[in-house]
């Protein structure tokens, strides 16, 4: 079963899953008309080949390490750690341990 996005004013928990990282899954915590958030979750190993997000992104790291690549520069986040990218800007993630992250797309307003 989905697990339903949040409403408005709903407060919502984004502290690391700790013991539970290692059974945790992607989720999608948000879909607004502007903006997306997702609890992102790579396990060791694992990755996103790369690919470009629709609008800006900002990508924290709340528990974990994670290869971050940007064309040419090859970042590593762990708890704690920011990242903000433009729209469209090509990217890659990798993690050297079990990890969980949170992302926040900003999409264009529809009109």
């Amino acid at each position: 079963m989905a697990q339903p996005h949040a409403v408005s004013g709903q407060v919502v928990s984004v502290l690391p899953l700790g013991e539970q990282l290692s059974g945790a899954c992607t989720t999608a915590l948000l879909k607004a008309e502007q903006m997306e958030v997702v609890r992102i979750v790579l396990h060791a190993g694992k990755g996103l080949r790369e690919h470009k997000a629709p609008g800006e992104i900002t990508v924290q790291c709340l528990e974990g390490d994670v290869e971050f690549r940007t064309p040419g520069v090859v970042h590593r986040l762990r708890a704690g750690d920011f990242i903000h990218l433009a729209r469209e800007e090509p990217h890659s993630l990798s993690a050297h341990t079990d990890s969980s992250l949170l992302l926040t797309i900003c999409l264009s307003a529809r009109g």
